[in-house]
């Protein structure tokens, strides 16, 4: 799973960077009729640089975008509808960018529930990692958690408990959920 995860990141890589040769290779390349360079003024071909942007419904932090789906998914169900949008279940690497995803789902969603993110021990018990294949650094964990209960806790939640913590919960156990795409 986590060798998909970076063949995706490294196809939106190439993707970006081919827009952006793209958008190089359709400049005009002007020549005058004896060969040489013609001048090319700023007056008559003028090339406007747009500031990268989420696409709409998304929720931009830093360089990158967030979406918060209320429907009730397994975790995989979810991950999967990322996928369809381009992104991820998405991946937490500060206490701000958290405080950020759960300012998200509180707007979305008028409470804070417990939510999927793309964190998950599914592959190693107690090694965890982020579905979109960044590093797993940052962690808010409530108290006792992760505790694998049952041994079958193995898809990360947010917002659990009056603390608003992490939790570690049964993948197949639905909630809403939260993707993330990086702007190219």
């Amino acid at each position: 799973m986590l060798n998909i995860t970076m063949k995706l990141l490294t196809v939106s890589t190439l993707l970006c960077a081919m827009v952006a040769l793209g958008t190089a290779a359709a400049l005009p390349d002007e020549v005058a009729s004896n060969g040489t360079e013609a001048s090319i003024s700023a007056a008559e071909h003028h090339v406007e640089k747009r500031a990268a942007s989420c696409p709409s419904g998304w929720t931009q932090y830093g360089n990158r975008c967030f979406l918060y789906d209320n429907r009730q998914m397994t975790w995989a169900q979810a991950q999967r509808i990322c996928q369809s949008l381009n992104a991820n279940l998405a991946s937490v690497n500060s206490n701000d960018e958290y405080q950020f995803i759960r300012a998200v789902i509180s707007s979305a969603s008028r409470e804070s529930g417990l939510t999927w993110v793309g964190g998950s021990d599914g592959q190693q018990e107690n090694y965890w990692f982020w579905i979109d294949g960044t590093y797993f650094t940052f962690t808010q964990w409530c108290q006792g958690e992760p505790n694998n209960v049952g041994g079958n806790e193995h898809c990360l939640m947010v917002n659990s408990s009056g603390s608003k913590c992490w939790n570690d919960g049964r993948c197949d156990s639905q909630y809403p959920f939260i993707c993330v795409r990086a702007i190219c």
